[in-house]
């Protein structure tokens, strides 16, 4: 099941995807998934239907938490360790965009990089969960563009600035609930050349080790979204660029860059 927030110039909703790329058809459901059993209303759109337009399948109604060299290989590549527990930090809901929507570069920073990532949507109120039950409080899973201003995150040697301005957070283009996410490929394209190329179980911190881990330090809220690091490979990205990151059995997400003069 693939479920997915749209819109045809009026208020978000939400629908159930179905078919094969470039045939998708969106089935309308009433409400919100995360809060509401899934309802049919009857209602059924193509997905290249003139007006409809995804949208990120959720706006975290509390947080997005980050997880930092989370794969050997990424932290290798910038001279760092692997750190012994996992490395945590925060960015705001603001900074969420969707499918197609243009990653604008700001113009106090000179390098920009993609990071691809494997997304996790919890479904329920969860607060210091064991491993063995933390996947029980997801309500699944989507494809992130960590996108980060690395110049600044070394110059400012802390991160909020780097990894949580406007524009720097693509999800989607779906939600995958009941996916097995213990080795998928994680990949990512500039202008359609390959640059990240990693699979899920190269994870240092598995994804049911980060939501237990992640729990004892913050209340997580349904909606809240989980970054569970990226692979080696992440590249600068300029304007005109045209960025792809897909994580295997859930999809491609797509973003434009641009910078605003």
């Amino acid at each position: 099941m693939r479920i997915a927030r749209f819109t045809t110039g009026n208020d978000p909703r939400y629908a159930l995807v179905e078919g094969e790329p470039g045939s998708e058809e969106l089935v309308v459901i009433s409400g919100d998934p995360i809060y509401t059993p899934v309802q049919p209303t009857g209602e059924r759109l193509r997905l290249d239907q003139d007006g409809v337009r995804l949208l990120a399948p959720v706006i975290p109604r509390s947080k997005i938490i980050g997880v930092g060299r989370n794969y050997a290989d990424h932290a290798a590549e910038h001279g760092h360790e692997v750190p012994a527990q996992p490395l945590l930090f925060l960015k705001p809901n603001t900074s969420v965009i969707g499918p197609d929507d243009p990653i604008v570069l700001p113009d106090w920073t000179e390098h920009v990089e993609h990071e691809a990532e494997l997304a996790v949507v919890i479904g329920k109120v969860t607060k210091d969960v064991r491993p063995d039950k933390a996947l029980d409080q997801v309500f699944g899973f989507t494809v992130a563009n960590d996108v980060t201003a690395r110049d600044i995150q070394r110059s400012d040697l802390q991160w909020t600035r780097a990894k949580g301005f406007d524009t720097s957070c693509p999800i989607g283009p779906w939600i995958v609930p009941g996916l097995d996410v213990d080795d998928l490929a994680v990949r990512a394209r500039v202008n359609g050349v390959t640059t990240q190329d990693g699979r899920t179980s190269q994870m240092v911190f598995d994804v049911a080790y980060l939501i237990s881990y992640v729990s004892e330090v913050f209340t997580l809220l349904p909606g809240d979204v989980i970054l569970t690091g990226t692979p080696a490979g992440v590249s600068p990205i300029v304007a005109r660029d045209v960025v792809e990151v897909e994580v295997e059995d859930i999809g491609t997400l797509r973003n434009p860059v641009l910078r605003r003069s």
